[in-house]
This record gives structure tokens, sequence and C-alpha cells, in this order.
């Protein structure tokens, strides 16, 4: 669906673990599965695509979640804004939602063979599947958006998805993590936001 452009942040490169190293500079990142999963590559534009951005950038995904930690290499998110990161040479998910942290146990090896098994429920792709069902389709550097969020029950309220660019979801996801992350399960909540951010 979209290859990124020419690597132009070796740097980058160098800081990288060989295998991911080794997948950029086959293809500098990309996003596939209709938008269900972006991985970041090594260039300094476009902005939603630099790992550089996401990684040391003023909204680096580290400054925006306190489970990620500065050495984390944030190489990807999915369709929903939650992103994967490797730590040690192991993949983590991290929840855009809550700020949830879950090591898969893999390597990026084992992440891509998971991925390409079963992209569907390997990266929960079930919204991404009812949004374009309804003719919603996500272009590079878009993400869905979800209202409700997943987090909160809404009995029986259906949820909305849009698509909006993906700076906007991972800035609207770190702050209902950040208002979140001391509140208990089963806490009332009520949502005061503003509609374009959602």
């Amino acid at each position: 669906m979209y290859v990124g452009p020419p690597i132009d942040d070796a740097p980058m490169l160098e800081r990288l673990p060989a295998e991911y190293r080794h997948l950029l500079t086959r293809a500098n990142g990309y996003v596939a599965y209709n938008g269900g999963l972006h991985v970041r590559g090594a260039c300094l534009a476009p902005a939603w695509h630099s790992l550089r951005a996401a990684w040391d950038g003023d909204r680096a995904l580290y400054r925006l979640y306190p489970a990620i930690v500065p050495a984390d290499v944030p190489f990807a998110e999915d369709a929903l804004g939650d992103q994967y990161v490797l730590r040690a040479g192991v993949v983590h998910r991290l929840s855009g939602e809550t700020g949830e942290f879950e090591s898969l146990g893999t390597d990026l090896a084992g992440f891509d063979t998971a991925v390409r098994n079963d992209p569907v429920d390997y990266l929960n792709l079930d919204p991404l599947e009812a949004f374009r069902a309804e003719g919603g389709v996500l272009q590079p550097g878009e993400l869905l958006s979800v209202y409700p969020p997943y987090c909160v029950e809404v009995g029986d309220q259906r949820r909305s998805f849009r698509a909006i660019p993906a700076t906007d979801r991972r800035d609207f996801l770190a702050s209902l993590g950040a208002q979140l992350r001391n509140s208990p399960d089963g806490a009332a909540v009520k949502f005061d936001i503003d509609e374009a951010a959602r």
C-alpha cells in the first residue's frame, strides 16, 4: 500500500538492531494490510513515517507514555494507534488507549511471521475491517479513530470509526491514557473532548 521514501537518515540505521536495519535497507518502512500495520522508516519526512520523530522528537513515544523508555525502539503501530517497540530484541505492544505495556515474547522476525499468518487477529484489526466494510479507507499517514474508546464499557451504544491524521490520533490516545492512568478499573468517567481530536 505504501513504501517509505529512500533512506535520508543514515545515522538512525546505526542505532538499530541488525534485523530492523536489514529490513529498512530492503524497504524503508511501509504501510500494509489496508492500513493495519505501519512500520516506520529511517527518513526525516514525512513526519508520520519518521522513526526519528517517534523515537527522539518532541512527541516521541517515551515522552507520551511512562511505560516506554528512551532505549525502546518504536518501530511500528497498528491501525488504532497501538504501538510496537523493540526492547532488548523482544517486541512489546503498548495499548494507545490505556498505556498498558506487554511483551509479545517474540523477536522482529517472529512478529513478522505472526502478522503474515493472521494480521486481523494478531493486530486486532476487526475495527479496521468494520470500517472498510462501510466503505472506509485509511490513507498512508492516517489512523483509525474509534469513539467511544474500547477501554470504556458502552453497553448497546455503537462505536463510530473514521480516518484521521496519525499524529492527531497519537496525541488523542496519549492524552486519554494520561487521564485514565490513575483511574481504577470500573471507575465512571466522563469525556469532555474536542470533536475534531477524536
